[in-house]
C-alpha cells in the first residue's frame, strides 16, 4: 500500500515546473484567458476540470491474455483519450462546466467517464483503443504517434451513438471544407457489414445505441488535424500560428511531446506550453452499481506541468470541437485571419472543395453488427487464433 500511494505521485519531472510566474501575461486555456494577478484561483480550477487519464493497472488483460497495464506504452492513448473527453465534456455540459471535488455532478458526465473505464465493454477504454490499434499496424503494447490514435478514435466514434460525433481527421496538412460539411450533414447509416476481423472488435456496443439509427441536422464535429512542424525540432516560424490555436473557442489542444513521452497540452504562457501528463500509474477503478464512477483520480489536482514551446517534438496533432455548424463557419474565419494570414510557410492549408487529385470522399460509416461487444471480442480472439495457426501452417 506504501509503494501503491507512493506510484501515484510519480511525475515526469524534467520540462516541470510547478509555480507560474509573476507576469502579467495572459494564460490561455482552451480557448479561455485566464490573468494569473487577478483569477489564478479560476485557472487553477479550469485546469483541473479536464479529464485527466493516466496509465493505470490491475485492469482485465488487454485481449483477454494481453497486458492488464499500459504502464510504459499507453501515454499518447491516454492523451488521446483526454482530448476526446474534452470534446464530449463541450458537447454535453459545455466549455464552462467545472468540476469541484466531491460535489454531485450531472448524469451526462458519470456517462462520459464510463466511456472510457479500463474495461472491454467500454467504447474507448484502453482495450478497445489498443486493439483498434493493430489495423493501423501498431502490436498492443506498442507506442503510437499522434496520427495513430487520431485514426483509432475515428473509428471508435462510429460505434458511439450516444456522442454521435462526425470524427474528420486531416490528411497532407490540408483541411477541406467541403468534406466536413459533408460529412456532419451527412444521416448515420446502419448498413454496412463487418468484413474484416479487423472491424470486429470495435464494439463496446448496445450501452450507446439509438434506436433511430438516424441524426437530423448537424453531427457535432471533432476536427484532428496531425502536423509535422519541423524535421528534427519545431521550426520556430511555426510558433506564433501553434499558440494561436489555443486561443480559439473551439480548441481542445493539442497531442504531442517529446520522442516516446506523450503529453496532452491544453494551453499556454508566453513561450512555455501547459500539459496534463499521463505518466502517472495508478490503480484501476470501474464505475459503482448505481453507475457513478469514483472520480477523483481522474482529475489533476496539482500544479500543472509547463514546457518551453521549443522543447517539443515536431510531430503533433491539433485538436478542435465544432458543436454546431456555425461554430465551424467561425473557426475557418478565425484560421484563415490568425493562421493563413502570414505569407510564410504555412501550418496547414484550409481549402473549400475537395482536391481532384484526392481520392473521392466518402462519409465513414458504421458496419453492421448484430452481437453484443463481449462476444465480438471473444470472437475475435478466435479468429486472430486462428489466423495466426493459419500462417504458421502457411510458413
Amino acid at each position: 500500500s506504501v509503494l501503491s500511494r507512493y506510484e501515484n505521485q510519480i511525475t515526469i519531472l524534467s520540462d516541470y515546473l510547478e509555480e507560474f510566474p509573476e507576469t502579467d501575461e495572459p494564460v490561455w486555456i482552451l480557448g479561455k484567458q485566464h490573468h494569473l494577478n487577478t483569477d489564478k484561483s479560476k485557472l487553477l480550477l479550469d485546469i483541473s476540470a479536464r479529464l485527466w487519464f493516466t496509465y493505470r493497472r490491475k485492469f482485465s488483460p488487454i485481449g483477454g491474455t494481453g497486458p492488464s497495464s499500459d504502464t510504459g506504452w499507453g501515454c499518447m492513448l491516454r492523451c488521446g483519450q483526454m482530448m476526446l473527453a474534452q470534446a464530449l465534456i463541450c458537447r454535453h455540459l459545455g466549455r464552462d462546466w467545472q468540476w469541484e471535488k466531491h460535489k454531485k455532478q450531472p448524469e451526462e458526465y458519470h456517462r462520459i467517464l464510463r466511456c472510457f473505464l479500463d474495461r472491454k465493454d467500454c467504447c474507448y477504454s484502453i482495450h478497445q483503443m489498443a486493439q483498434m490499434g493493430v489495423g493501423e499496424g501498431k502490436s498492443i503494447g506498442e507506442w503510437f504517434g499522434p496520427n495513430t490514435v487520431a485514426q483509432v478514435l475515428k473509428k471508435l466514434a462510429l460505434f458511439d451513438e450516444w456522442n454521435s460525433l462526425a470524427v474528420y481527421v486531416s490528411m497532407d496538412n490540408t483541411v477541406v471544407i467541403e468534406d466536413i460539411k459533408k460529412m456532419c450533414w451527412s444521416p448515420a447509416q446502419s448498413s454496412g457489414v463487418a468484413h474484416s476481423s479487423a472491424h470486429l472488435h470495435r464494439s463496446a456496443l448496445g450501452q450507446n445505441r439509438n434506436t433511430a439509427g438516424l441524426y437530423p441536422g448537424w453531427k457535432p464535429l471533432l476536427l484532428i488535424i496531425p502536423l509535422r512542424l519541423g524535421i528534427n525540432h519545431i521550426n520556430p516560424v511555426y510558433i506564433d500560428a501553434f499558440k494561436e490555436c489555443f486561443k480559439m473557442p473551439q480548441s481542445l489542444g493539442a497531442l504531442g511531446g517529446k520522442p516516446n513521452n506523450a503529453y496532452y497540452f491544453i494551453g499556454f504562457l508566453g513561450n512555455e506550453l501547459i500539459y496534463l501528463d499521463p505518466h502517472t500509474t495508478q490503480s484501476f477503478v470501474d464505475s459503482e452499481e448505481n453507475g457513478t464512477v469514483d472520480d477523483e483520480s481522474f482529475h489533476c489536482q496539482q500544479a500543472p506541468h509547463r514546457m518551453k514551446i521549443m522543447n517539443l517534438d515536431p510531430s503533433v496533432a491539433l485538436g478542435f470541437f465544432c458543436k454546431e455548424e456555425c461554430d465551424f463557419d467561425n473557426w475557418c474565419s478565425l484560421v484563415q485571419k490568425e493562421i493563413l494570414k502570414q505569407q510564410s510557410l504555412r501550418m496547414f492549408e484550409l481549402v473549400q472543395k475537395h482536391p481532384p487529385h484526392w481520392p473521392p470522399f466518402i462519409p465513414p460509416t458504421k458496419p453492421e453488427v448484430t452481437t453484443t461487444g463481449a462476444e465480438l471480442i471473444e470472437s475475435t480472439d478466435k479468429l486472430f487464433e486462428l489466423e495466426e495457426e493459419f500462417e504458421i501452417l502457411s510458413v
